[in-house]
This record gives C-alpha cells, structure tokens and sequence, in this order.
C-alpha cells in the first residue's frame, strides 16, 4: 500500500497508518574491518521484530584486510581497498539487494528490535519519503557482540549529539524542514524507497573521505522533491562517541568536509560567496528577441539581486556577450533545473529586491511552490516555481503536492522596449524613465 503524496512535507498527515501489505526491506550495512561490532549488528538484525521473510541483510564491505564472517541467510558484497569509499561500497550494496525499501546502517551501528518496522513505515507508504532514525551513543567496547543491545546500552549512554537533538526538537521532528536541512539526515540511519534512490541516483562516488557524501545524496533527494522526517522511534546503538567527540575529527577535517560540498549545493547558507557554484540557485529565463536596452537593464538589476543566478536568453545582446551568468540555453542544459525557475513572459527591472529575494528564497519549503507574479494592473509578469514542485508534478502527473499562488509583484516591473539606459545606470531616472 501506498499513500502517494502529501502536500509539501506534510509526513504528519500519515500518522497513525502503516502499510499493508509490508514491504519487502534491504538493510546495506557498510562496513569496513570491524568485525566485533558487525558481529554486534548482524546480531541485533536477526532480532527484529520485521517478518524475516520480508527482510534481506547485505553487508556491503569496503576492501577489509580479512573477508568478514556473516551469517548464512545474509549477503555480502565486496569491494577491493582504494581508501575510503563509502559512497561506493553503499552503491555496491543496492546493486546487490532487491527490497522495495533500503535501510542503511553502518557496521558500528546496531539497530534496536522495533528499528527496521520505525523506519520503513514511511517510506513504504510514501516513495519520496527521506527518513532518519534515532542515533544514540553508548561505550559497547566490553560488551560481547551476542548479548541483546538494548540490554547491551543500558548503564553505558554516552551524550547525543545536541545539534542534531535541537534541530529535531525545533522542526517537530524535520516536519519543518527546508534546503539546510539535509545537514539533519545522518547516512548511518537512513532509509528511502528504491523508487527514489534509483530515480534521483545513488551516492557520489567521488567522495573518497569521511563525511559529506550522505548529505549531497540528501540534498539531491530534497531537491527532487522528497519529504524528510525524523523517526525518534526508529532507535540504533552506535559503539562509541558522536563525531566531534573522536579522535581526529577537528576543524580542518571539518573545514575540508564543508568546501568539498560547496559546489554541490548552491542555496544561501551552503554555498560560499567566494567561489563560483557550479549550479545555479536560480534561473530566469526569458523567451522572445527584445531589444539590447531593456535586456541589459534586466539583466544589470536581476544580478545586484542576486548576484549568483543565470539568465538564459532566447538571443543574447553583444552588450552580455562576455558575462559567463548569461546564456542563449543552449551551452547551459542542466540550467533550467536550478533549484527555482522564474520565466518572464518581457524583460523586467528589479526596483525593490527585499521582497523578491525573500520569495525565492522560500519558495519550496513548506507548501507553497510556485507563484504567478502580475503587476498592479493584473498583466502577468512570469511564473516562479521550485525544482521540487516541478519534480513532484512531473512524477505524480499533477500539481497538487505544492500550492500555486498568485501574487501582485512588489517593486518589480515590465520593462519597456526603450528604457534609457544612462537614466539606470547614473541612477537617476524613475520607474517612468524605465517602464
């Protein structure tokens, strides 16, 4: 069973029902020459509470020095060493599985009896779902792999992550979530539907050291229009300290972890302003030959706005030749799928950017992803709309799963064919000189 959808990242309105029939679940466990505490996980995984018919166990090995010792009934898959390949060794798992939902765990990290049924009921009943459990901490060092791990934890908590708790506390859960919040879902305990996985792609691969792959993955999902949630039910031990509480893990690691990303996540506080993203955040894009004049002027007001969008243009003015943020389309294929797309039936000048920026800065969190922009007079200006409205819509064959609104543009106006260019530039002219 299926719910579908659900408007922008309304989980909530699936509380209360579970999916029926049960899907078929894959658990990738990652891994890598750990093999007490695999022991430990493989063990807690056979104490599920989950048909174990409905359930398949891939241990997903990055090149261990000895092949590890699992279980029949659970798979293993192997990569050879060439360093650290998470992104790659979790791929390598979902090649090998075949569950309607993929859990991911990782070796270290052993998974309380409920775990498995918490974290796939979402997911289940929801495709886009992009689900993160409950990672606790306890010292199981002195612990043999086979004793129970709730009972294994007990007496040996170690602290929670704050961040993540008060993140968690504040969104309700990532019920409130936005385009930051792929910070918020931690590889070791995910799940999605393969649906999702397949259709939007798997882990980078080129991320070849500790961290940052499960949050690029989280974003991309985000943007394909995927609804986060938190399970705090959904509970996994893993055997030792949060990150920043271990060895090695200070702020040049850090520091790496967040520029190896930059390119990869272009919306305002991920991206930095010293380095040009490689996807744009925003799109505008204009269709029709219009004079060089108004276009320029467009196109001078659109960047003091925002600095860092493009501008795609069915003919490009000598005059904009030479700025790499405006195009023709045609040398720019991915740009239309920038994180919003606002097209603009004449060229406009952007008076009053406060509104406007707060607008595109919003638009796809919560339930609002598109806008129709018109003037004081009711004439049309453009259509704003979010990659994860246009995603959503194109996977669902309809719009409902985001609001559409229409809205009066505030200090935004059709240009006409002839402003005065000096009048713009000099600063002196009025909307009369321009519009």
């Amino acid at each position: 069973m299926t719910a579908g959808w659900v408007v922008g990242n309304r989980w909530d309105s699936l509380d209360g029902i579970h999916p029926d029939p049960l899907p078929t679940v894959s658990v990738i466990v990652a891994h890598y020459d750990q093999p007490g505490q695999l022991a430990r996980t493989l063990h807690a995984l056979a104490a599920q509470d989950y048909p174990p018919e409905l359930l398949q166990i891939i241990v997903a090995d990055d090149g261990s020095p000895d092949v590890p010792d699992v279980p029949d009934g659970v798979a293993l898959v192997r990569q050879e060493d060439r360093g650290f390949r998470l992104a790659a060794v979790r791929n390598l798992g979902v090649r090998a599985s075949s569950g309607e939902v993929l859990c991911f765990l990782d070796a270290d990290t052993a998974p309380a009896p409920g775990y498995v049924r918490s974290l796939s009921r979402l997911p289940a009943l929801l495709p886009e779902a992009v689900v993160v459990g409950r990672r606790r901490h306890a010292d199981l060092s002195a612990v043999a792999p086979d004793v129970p791990i709730v009972q294994a934890a007990a007496g040996r908590e170690l602290p929670e992550p704050a961040w993540l708790a008060e993140e968690y506390a504040r969104s309700g859960d990532l019920l409130d979530s936005d385009d930051r919040s792929y910070r918020f879902v931690i590889g070791a305990v995910i799940a999605c539907s393969r649906r999702m996985f397949d259709e939007v792609g798997g882990f980078d691969e080129t991320f070849t050291s500790y961290g940052g792959e499960d949050w690029e993955w989280a974003h991309r999902m985000w943007q394909a229009g995927a609804v986060f949630a938190h399970v705090p039910d959904a509970v996994a031990w893993h055997d030792g300290p949060e990150w920043a509480d271990r060895d090695g893990s200070g702020i040049d690691r850090a520091n790496a972890q967040t520029l190896r990303m930059q390119s990869s996540i272009p919306v305002p506080g991920s991206s930095p302003r010293a380095l040009w993203p490689g996807v744009a955040d925003l799109v505008v894009q204009v269709r029709g030959e219009h004079t060089p004049a108004a276009v320029f002027i467009m196109a001078d007001s659109l960047f003091a706005a925002f600095p860092r969008a493009r501008l795609l243009l069915d003919v490009v003015p000598e005059e904009l030749a030479d700025d790499p943020r405006v195009s023709d389309g045609l040398d720019a294929p991915d740009a239309a799928d920038a994180r919003v797309l606002w097209e603009v039936h004449r060229p406009v000048v952007v008076l009053d950017p406060d509104w406007l920026v707060d607008l595109v800065l919003g638009l796809g969190t919560g339930d609002l992803g598109g806008v129709d922009l018109v003037d004081g007079d009711g004439s049309p200006i453009g259509r704003l709309r979010s990659r994860r409205a246009k995603r959503r819509a194109a996977r669902w064959g309809h719009d409902d799963a985001f609001q559409t609104r229409r809205m009066t543009a505030v200090g935004t106006h059709v240009l006409r064919p002839d402003p005065r260019v000096e009048a713009w530039v000099g600063g002196w002219g009025g909307v009369e000189s321009f519009c």
